[in-house]
């Protein structure tokens, strides 16, 4: 509410059409997405855990993501928080019930946000992943979802700039550059029931899945079971490349 405040008494424009007075108007609000589907990228990296998104990353969802990373539009973190519940949502549907209890509620779930570099994070003033991971908890919180945002993950090298790298490479690129400390995770895996939670990796855009794959990696090699991918967008790619997709393939959940 802060944030949007200032948004409005500072002067702003929408993020998607330009029109003055909200960072997101009614109309541009209205026309987001309002189902998940999951998104799996081609080739799919071995073993990736299933990615679900609202939309591609293109058109509006683009112009929002970016807006908010790069343009100090806070405000947007709740548009696009709202967006990646929903692909939480999309991952539990129908909800899971605990393993050999099907009378039992759905378990808790815990948030993971792929981290940024703390250099990132500084240049950047802010850390938009969390934000609108925050946002998202709190969306599964009101319908009922028992959840939170659990930063279990740290990046322990700077990865090269992935801008025109293929799959393999992305994959070559990040491969080791995240780290997920043990004892740390199961201290903060802890739930109210004493069952394990539902461990979801959480990131605004998936592309190649090389960055989500690789912190599925690091959970994983922590003890940590990773029940899916949630995304705002998918980006449907186009290469030419010999050995790479011509597009992201999106399936209905």
């Amino acid at each position: 509410m802060r944030d949007a405040l200032l948004d409005l008494l500072l002067g702003s424009t929408c993020a998607v059409c330009g029109r003055g007075g909200r960072v997101l108007c009614d109309g541009c609000h209205h026309a987001l997405p309002t189902r998940a589907a999951t998104c799996w990228p081609t080739p799919r990296p071995a073993g990736l855990a299933r990615p679900v998104a609202v939309g591609e990353y293109d058109g509006p969802l683009k112009l929002l993501v970016n807006a908010h990373k790069e343009q100090h539009r806070f405000a947007l973190a709740a548009p696009l928080g709202d967006l990646l519940a929903l692909s939480v949502l999309g991952l539990m549907d129908p909800p899971p019930a605990r393993a050999g209890s099907p009378d039992l509620p759905p378990p808790e779930v815990a948030l993971v946000p792929v981290p940024s570099r703390a250099a990132v994070v500084r240049r950047r003033g802010h850390d938009p992943l969390l934000r609108i991971t925050r946002r998202a908890a709190a969306i599964l919180r009101g319908t009922g979802v028992q959840t939170g945002a659990v930063q279990l993950l740290r990046s322990v090298r700077a990865a090269e700039d992935q801008a025109g790298l293929g799959a393999a490479a992305r994959a070559s690129n990040l491969a080791g550059s995240m780290t997920c400390p043990r004892g740390a995770a199961t201290r903060r895996l802890g739930t109210a029931s004493g069952a394990p939670p539902l461990v979801v990796v959480v990131d605004d855009v998936i592309t190649t899945g090389s960055t989500v794959r690789e912190a599925q990696r690091a959970l994983e090699e922590a003890g940590v079971e990773v029940a899916g991918i949630a995304v705002v967008a998918a980006t449907r790619r186009t290469t030419h490349g010999p050995h790479d997709a011509t597009k992201a393939r999106r399936d209905p959940v």
